[in-house]
């Protein structure tokens, strides 16, 4: 009867009535899990990197279950149910254990239900595939990438497996059973945290792929997962300090000012960007001669005052663009499957560059050395990374790699690894890419990814939290987002000042501070021969807003240049163990149970707890401290007992940051820095 099951290359293997499932060691303590309803299975890699195994894994078939053990995780696969005698029910069921404890199984055959954990539907060529678990309902579950709902522990929803601006579906989440599960398929489709039930669903693939793994706490599993799908490059110092943006600089003489004026005010800057349409048309990547005559003059001017220049890159392609016809000719473009190719119309009809196709990878890079980094820009903002089309209708896409409903999640990775292997073939290593979404393993291609074009209202503001977090848990450490939001905020507003105070005293405490936005009132902008071009936002410079904002503003970026040295500590973790920048209270205190459901607090690196303050009119706020230690109060030099809450103070220009006593005198100058501004 063992015939179903056998060890095939250190692999488990069972075979049924077609069905092909395999079971193999993938990384330390972890298994991957694929199989199809017939022929062979594919040899995809998606997020996973190849791994070269440590210790042969253990397999053992028995007379009713064949079990495979790496580490301490194990797969047991039941494929004769003997309280099925005289008829021997063959059911292939998979039920996972760490250290020997059920975490993890899936769903029976239900009795008179008939149900199938492994279901594929069979389409034109292609699957429909639900995979069904029986899940504990007392489990928590984080992770899944970026959502803009607020929700932290996941079970009891469900999560659309689709990229959008400000939605980055990142498939993989970390259990409080203490495992990690990657759905390895990049095809559209939903998944489903119900209290009992799992169910994962892939409109069109052609296999079944996850990875799991097991571990002691949530920064065991979070190593082994950015292990096998990768970590981020060393993140270069200029990366670590202010990076001021706007919508827009629509020429090199604005530039200049802006960069020269922080030097006036002794305020440093590590980076300005030069956001989209400071090109003619989409897809000619290139300045606008009109608007930016001289750009090596320029870029040399901000290189010679220590500012790296940054430049906004869309994968749209206009078909009025000196490109179009190229790209078109070399097939580097998305399809549509029927009706007018056009794929997004904003400021012209546009098709998107298809960074599935090796190709067209290395034709933007080209466009980039030539047009751009040859003229002295340092880095590369890739917006647009879903890409946004106008209408999300998944099915009338075709990418050189498959449908778009096959594999459309997987474009944000490819668009980010075009950028990352142009500069590796330039032997640059410390490269980092601002992006607009991500799938998993982006993070490897050195992916900062931000939060998209969100509101400016506070409401945004607490979300953001809870997706950078969530992002973390889901192995992608570099996050950021639009300080003060990039819709609605009026740098005239009383209101708009105080919530871009707030935001900024988060955003100083998170990967990157990055001021951005879409200011009111617009201004609009004419071309040299008197055409009208794309308008711009109102500055978004620190003194746009009045000097007792300025003064608050430029208190908080000193912050952030004293904090360097710590910075580049916690960004040298993320390098070399995953470990998210921003990290729920959970992640360094697993044992307490309090903390994992909290979601306005987070640590900053291992030693800085910050508690931002997200309502407006708020000048105190609750504080949890973790326990099983003491903590002092960096703002004011106060002692607290972990394992309780506090009420703490925080005017306009202080957020409460908290560490462990034995860490104070390390953040002293946080306390000092904290003090209001004097009058001068």
């Amino acid at each position: 009867m063992t015939n179903y099951c056998k060890e095939v290359d250190g692999k488990l293997q069972w075979i049924f009535d077609g069905e092909k499932l395999e079971i193999e060691p993938w990384g330390d303590n972890s298994l991957r899990v694929r199989a199809v309803p017939s022929g062979e299975i594919p040899n995809h890699s998606y997020a996973l990197l190849k791994q070269k195994m440590k210790h042969k894994a253990v397999v053992d078939i028995g007379d009713h279950r064949a079990t495979i053990t790496n580490g301490i995780l194990s797969a047991s696969i039941l494929y004769i149910d003997p309280k099925f005698s005289g008829r021997q029910k063959e059911v292939g069921q998979l039920t996972f254990y760490r250290d020997g404890k059920k975490i993890l199984e899936e769903i029976g055959i239900g009795g008179r239900l008939k149900l199938k954990a492994r279901n594929f539907k069979s389409l034109d060529g292609d699957y429909k595939l639900s995979m069904t678990f029986v899940s504990q309902p007392n489990e928590m579950l984080y992770g899944m990438g970026q959502y803009q709902d607020g929700l932290f522990d996941l079970k009891g929803s469900s999560r659309e497996l689709a990229q959008r601006n400000t939605q980055a579906s990142v498939p993989f989440y970390y259990s409080s059973l203490n495992y990690g599960f990657l759905w390895n398929n990049p095809a559209i489709g939903e998944v489903h945290f119900d209290k009992t039930r799992t169910q994962w669903t892939a409109e069109e693939t052609d296999l079944l792929d996850y990875w799991i793994t097991a571990g002691d706490s949530p920064k065991k599993i979070l190593e082994q997962y950015s292990l096998v799908t990768g970590r981020v490059p060393q993140m270069p110092d200029y990366g670590m300090g202010l990076w001021q943006s706007r919508m827009r600089y629509y020429n090199q003489e604005q530039v200049i000012e802006v960069a020269e004026k922080y030097k006036e005010l002794d305020i440093p800057v590590d980076v300005i960007i030069i956001d989209f349409f400071h090109w003619n048309k989409q897809g000619d990547y290139a300045f606008d001669p009109r608007f930016f005559p001289n750009p090596a003059k320029m870029t040399k001017i901000l290189s010679d005052l220590g500012i790296k220049t940054m430049v906004s890159v869309w994968p749209q392609v206009d078909n009025q663009s000196k490109n179009f016809i190229e790209m078109r000719k070399r097939g580097l473009l998305v399809k549509n499957n029927q009706g007018i190719p056009i794929q997004m119309d904003f400021e012209g009809n546009v098709r998107f560059l298809d960074f599935t196709n090796p190709k067209a990878q290395k034709f933007l890079w080209q466009m980039l050395k030539k047009n751009y980094q040859d003229k002295g820009i340092s880095m590369f903002w890739l917006d647009e990374a879903e890409p946004e089309y106008t209408v999300y209708d998944y099915r009338n896409y075709r990418y050189y790699k498959g449908n778009v409903m096959k594999v459309g999640n997987i474009y944000p990775m490819y668009y980010t690894k075009a950028v990352y292997d142009g500069y590796k073939s330039e032997g640059k290593d410390k490269i980092i890419n601002l992006v607009r979404c991500a799938w998993a393993g982006s993070q490897r291609f050195g992916a900062l990814v931000w939060s998209g074009d969100v509101r400016s209202d506070f409401i945004s503001l607490q979300n953001q939290i809870v997706a950078g977090l969530q992002m973390g848990m889901s192995g992608i450490p570099w996050w950021t987002t639009d300080t003060g939001g990039f819709h609605g905020g009026d740098i005239n507003s009383e209101d708009f000042r105080e919530l871009l105070i707030r935001w900024f005293e988060f955003s100083t405490f998170s990967p990157v501070l990055r001021l951005h936005g879409e200011r009111l009132p617009f201004e609009e902008v004419t071309a040299p021969d008197g055409s009208e071009v794309l308008h711009t936002g109102a500055p978004n410079e620190l003194w746009s807003f009045g000097d007792k904002v300025l003064e608050i503003l430029k208190k908080f970026v000193r912050l952030r240049e004293d904090l360097r040295p710590y910075i580049k500590e916690v960004m040298n973790d993320a390098h070399n163990t995953g470990s998210p920048v921003m990290r729920t209270l959970f992640y360094e205190f697993p044992e307490d149970e309090n903390t994992w459901g909290i979601t306005d607090e987070y640590f900053f690196g291992k030693d800085l707890l910050v508690a931002p303050i997200v309502k407006k009119g708020s000048f105190a706020r609750k504080v949890y401290l973790p326990k099983g230690c003491k903590w002092v109060l960096l703002n004011s030099g106060e002692y607290y007992k972990g394992g309780q809450s506090y009420e703490v103070e925080a005017p306009l220009g202080s957020i409460p940051i908290f560490t462990r006593v034995e860490k104070q005198n390390e953040f002293q100058f946080i306390g000092d820095n904290m003090k209001e501004p004097k009058d001068d």
